[in-house]
């Protein structure tokens, strides 16, 4: 972290929001996570004592406090509840177009090998597709590495062995057919399978995802947080109101936040 010619904790933090969204706005990224630290500095009376605390705990250890302003910036921007509905409801959409795959699969299965029949017993034959070294061909026509590359050696390959030796279209629609009914969707980054692994959505959904947050960059884990950092619940519980924007009605406190890393240490 870079000196700051002021000593007061709620000063140095402020400025390091201010300078982390003049960086985003001069290189024109990041337009969530200035929303946040709009709420932060309209915000500030709330995070006095929450700033305290991190500047106590973190500032000994450079460049902690910045990293983690970083990180509660980034999760309240990409992990609040809007976007874990969001992730849930493309989970949903992702598991029913592999599901429709399967069934349109097994479904042109079924047709490719009753075209193949036909051609053999009907005494007709349509000018289409039967191997799939043609398919694999007529699919990469544009792409200009594989025609440089890939080409001649496939098409030397397949002539060198004949049709019994190659699977055809339907056994490769079959494949595709199993492959989408058994998928199992897991989530690419730790973050979203903390905030999605429960049943019902809820604000501790976006705990959750911190807590990950916070255990990836930490010490244990090659991070630039020190080792064994543990924030108070009331800290967490005023940064986690201000960073989602929480009205009155909605905010939640210390012994909220406690119940919730109680229940999380018990499941674990």
């Amino acid at each position: 972290m870079s000196s700051h010619p002021s000593t007061n904790p709620q000063t140095i933090c402020e400025d390091i929001l201010t300078s982390e969204k003049r960086y985003n706005i001069e290189h024109n990224i990041l337009p969530s996570e200035n929303i946040v630290i709009d709420r932060f500095l309209a915000r500030g009376s709330e995070l006095k004592d929450a700033y305290e605390e991190l500047y106590r705990k973190l500032h000994w250890h450079p460049p902690a406090l910045q990293v983690f302003l970083q990180l509660i910036l980034s999760t309240a921007a990409f992990w609040n509840p809007n976007r874990i509905s969001e992730a849930r409801a493309a989970r949903d959409k992702l598991e029913g177009v592999n599901q429709e795959i399967a069934r349109k699969a097994a479904e042109l299965t079924s047709l490719l090998e009753q075209r193949s029949d036909l051609h053999n017993t009907s005494g007709f034959a349509g000018n289409t597709h039967y191997h799939v070294c043609e398919v694999l061909e007529k699919a990469a026509e544009n792409n200009h590495r594989f025609e440089l590359y890939v080409r001649k050696p496939l098409r030397d390959l397949r002539f060198q062995f004949d049709l019994k030796y190659w699977p055809s279209l339907s056994d490769f629609m079959r494949v595709l057919a199993r492959d989408a009914d058994c998928a199992r969707l897991e989530a690419t980054d730790s973050l979203t399978a903390a905030a999605t692994k429960a049943m019902r959505p809820s604000l501790a959904d976006y705990f959750k995802a911190l807590f990950t947050a916070i255990d990836e960059n930490s010490a244990e884990n090659y991070g630039q947080l020190p080792k064994g950092l543990k924030l108070t619940d009331n800290t967490l519980a005023s940064l986690a109101n201000c960073a989602l924007g929480l009205d009155p009605d909605d905010l939640v406190d210390g012994p909220y936040v406690k119940r919730l890393r109680q229940r999380e240490r018990s499941q674990t």
